[in-house]
């Protein structure tokens, strides 16, 4: 009966690191997801011609 109670335990404890381990994985892979997409709208591309006739030349 006692290592009965011993297994149950054992085997809580496990599922419960597996979720937080689950967690953890994502966790980062939206944090990844977030960096690259951030990273991303930084790193546009300027359109050229358009943007140049806009501003008066310097003197």
């Amino acid at each position: 009966m006692y290592e009965l109670e011993l297994h149950k335990i054992r085997a809580a404890e496990l599922v419960r690191r597996a979720a937080a381990e689950r967690l953890v994985r994502e966790a980062r892979r939206a944090r990844k997801a977030t960096r690259g997409s951030a990273r991303q709208e930084r790193e546009r591309k300027v359109s050229a011609g358009t943007d140049r006739e806009r501003f008066a030349h310097a003197a």
